[in-house]
């Protein structure tokens, strides 16, 4: 997130001391692979989401799918947004691939350079970090999604390769990559990262587990799609923000009926604060759904 508050910088500060010294622990996922269950009927649902949407005002871009039936919805899904911060999540899921494939160890250091490295915004690693101060490649990928450090994001950038990281994206099956260099992409590229993501971890649970626990557990988990989602049911996800911008993308391990959903908005309300409470009540939208039609309820 580019623009954090004074607030989340303390609160980041305390974290990355705990991250130096602890792991991640691991959570429980569902397979992405299980058996596929019976349709659910998502006409109504598009209908609602597509109308709430109009009514918004600026730009919304929106992805939903269904892990179990294979079944999605569309709003905008191809059409290009900043994605911000949002894009540090499947960056880290390109490190894990690299570390899987032994290319790469989590341990491998690699030093802080402030000329090409430096960002404020969201992150602690701003606040005490000297040039040449080391740091583990685990250690700058939690920060990364766990307070959405930014300089351990250009850090990753740095050590893994824009153009390299961009070629994934392709082989995975993204659509806008980059285009003319730029942070961009769409709400359904985004979201089939997130499934490749669960697909990852079938092949390597520690790793993938490791992600899954670090983006169900951030200092932005008020913000976005957690709050249509009520307490007890775990959502892994990765926020987004610059100035009229606000994104989310997530996966919801509602029993049953897990899901994906991505959501990039641009222009909503008066600023990001507006962004963010139309991503949650999308978010409400689809859990409900999915736990009434799919008979959780």
């Amino acid at each position: 997130m580019e623009m954090a508050s004074l607030g989340c910088r303390c609160v980041g500060a305390c974290l990355i001391s705990l991250l130096l010294l602890t792991g991640c622990s691991k959570g429980e996922i569902k397979s992405a692979e299980e058996p596929l269950v019976a349709n659910l009927d998502y006409g109504p649902l598009e209908e609602k989401i597509s109308q709430f949407i109009k009514e918004q005002g600026g730009r919304i871009g929106f992805y939903f799918y269904d892990l179990h039936s294979g079944e999605s919805i569309g709003v905008n899904e191809r059409e290009p947004f900043t994605a911000a911060s949002s894009i540090k999540a499947p960056i880290v899921l390109y490190l894990l691939q690299q570390v899987a494939e032994g290319k790469i160890t989590l341990e491998e250091r690699m030093s802080y350079r402030a000329e090409t490295d430096y960002s404020d915004g969201a992150g602690a690693i701003q606040f005490f970090t000297e040039d040449g101060t080391s740091y583990s490649l685990g250690v700058l990928a939690n920060l990364a999604i766990s307070v959405s450090d930014n300089i351990a994001w250009k850090m990753l950038l740095r050590r893994l390769g824009k153009d390299k990281i961009g070629a994934y994206f392709r082989s995975l099956g993204g659509e806008t990559v980059y285009p003319g260099g730029a942070n961009v992409s769409t709400a359904r590229d985004l979201g089939i990262y997130l499934q490749a993501l669960l697909n990852f971890t079938e092949r390597h649970p520690e790793l993938g587990e490791r992600l899954l626990d670090t983006m169900s557990h951030t200092i932005y988990d008020n913000e976005g799609i957690p709050p249509g989602v009520p307490p007890g049911v775990r959502v892994a996800h990765k926020v987004g923000t610059v100035t009229g911008i606000a994104n989310d993308i997530g996966i919801v391990f509602l029993k049953d009926r897990p899901y994906i959903l991505s959501v990039l908005t641009e222009g909503i309300g008066q600023g990001i604060d507006d962004g963010f409470a139309t991503i949650g009540e999308l978010s409400r939208l689809v859990y409900e759904y999915q736990r009434e039609a799919g008979g959780d309820g």
